[in-house]
């Protein structure tokens, strides 16, 4: 039989779901939120995942919770003062937000999105800090697996796309938690699945999607716009106009194409030629709220470029000569294959011209087989990647 001090505790425990939890729900459903509690038990099977991802390389590179798994997956290791975990999935779409298949910039991150998750989180922690209790907001952040929190939560079902969904607004939602020391009663796991519907797997433009619930990031256009260095020529075409993002396992997805069929649709968004016609100043402070690495405006242009090539025409390749002159390699590296895809003679001519003063040999690998793609209509061979190389040099005349 419990003594006295066990008593007080789950009186207490009991107190405090009471008084607190239904008040949290409250602020939730204000927003339209959806919200759960978890504990801050770990999360072995995330673990594993992640190292196999890692070790497989189907992790594309990126950091976020791949850095640490097991810091990630274990919160209590970040957090030993908290008891509870609340989680809420906030849906995200706007008026605007209509289907719509020219789309450039994905749906969360076409404006600050954030700034209503940012501000339901901010007002569970202060109702939970009102009555007392410790709340630390928690949100993008390397020491919680966010979706695995929501899943055991009970917020969210994970789709086989790897996203995940909630009733209503399916895979369009944003992700937060306030980590806290209230002991509030776990709330139980969701017992929807996807179920027989695969539709987001063939919807992917480039096969990243190898198997349900299982992601190559070095083929997510999402993933690959957000990287580094050069972006693998052979990703390019069906990277199409976007330049931040891709929302095409969202659309096909059946909750994802309800939520968005009663919305309007306010147009295509941010253009390439736009990108690539303003300061670094100028473009920080447009995608201020994107994350760019190390902040360097390079790689949205380089993300610009490979759009231009796939959206542009004739007219666009005198914005194109300026980058083929451009002081970084890697943004005349994408300029000689946009010029390639927009093809012609006067592609090839200009191609030509930056063959003869570039003395990066990568640069002259691309202006190789942009000349070679410029005489086939803008189509890039399978092999080209032989075209890039130094030995084929009769390509450049």
């Amino acid at each position: 039989m419990p003594g006295p001090k066990h008593l007080s505790q789950f009186a207490c425990a009991y107190r405090c779901q009471v008084d607190l939890y239904p008040s949290l729900v409250t602020i939730a459903d204000s927003a339209s939120a959806a919200i759960g509690v978890t504990d801050l038990a770990p999360f072995p099977d995330e673990a594993v995942r992640i190292r196999s991802r890692v070790a497989s390389g189907l992790h594309g590179g990126l950091s976020f919770t791949y850095a640490h798994p097991e810091t990630a997956s274990s919160p209590r290791e970040s957090f030993p003062w908290a008891a509870s975990i609340v989680v809420v999935a906030l849906p995200y779409l706007r008026e605007g937000d209509g289907p719509s298949d020219r789309r450039s910039v994905a749906r969360f991150a076409d404006g600050d999105r954030y700034e209503g998750l940012r501000s339901l989180l901010a007002t569970l922690a202060l109702k939970i800090s009102d009555d007392g209790y410790r709340a630390e907001v928690v949100f993008d952040d390397n020491r919680i697996i966010d979706r695995a929190v929501a899943i055991r939560a009970g917020v969210v079902w994970s789709g086989k796309s790897t996203m995940v969904l909630t009733p209503g607004a399916g895979p369009w939602i944003l992700l937060g938690s306030v980590v806290t020391d209230a002991e509030l009663v776990k709330t139980g796991q969701m017992r929807r699945t996807c179920g027989t519907c695969d539709a987001c797997i063939p919807a992917c433009p480039t096969d990243a999607i190898i198997a349900p619930g299982i992601l190559d990031a070095r083929r997510c256009i999402s993933a690959v716009l957000q990287r580094r260095g050069v972006i693998d020529p052979g990703l390019r075409t069906a990277i199409g106009g976007r330049i931040y993002g891709c929302d095409e396992c969202l659309t096909a997805c059946p909750p994802g194409k309800q939520a968005l069929a009663s919305l309007e649709r306010a147009g295509d968004g941010l253009r390439p030629e736009v990108v690539l016609s303003l300061s670094d100043g100028e473009l920080e402070v447009l995608v201020e709220h994107w994350y760019i690495p190390s902040r360097r405006m390079r790689f949205v242009r380089r993300n610009a470029l490979v759009a231009l090539g796939n959206t542009g025409s004739e007219p666009s390749l005198a914005l194109l000569e300026r980058y083929l002159c451009d002081p970084d390699a890697l943004l005349r590296c994408h300029a000689a294959w946009a010029v390639g895809r927009i093809a012609g003679s006067r592609a090839a001519e200009m191609c030509r011209a930056a063959y003869d003063t570039e003395r990066d040999e990568e640069v002259r690998g691309e202006l190789r087989a942009a000349i070679a793609a410029s005489r086939r209509g803008g189509v890039y061979a399978d092999d080209a990647q032989e075209e890039r190389r130094p030995d084929s040099e009769e390509n450049a005349r």
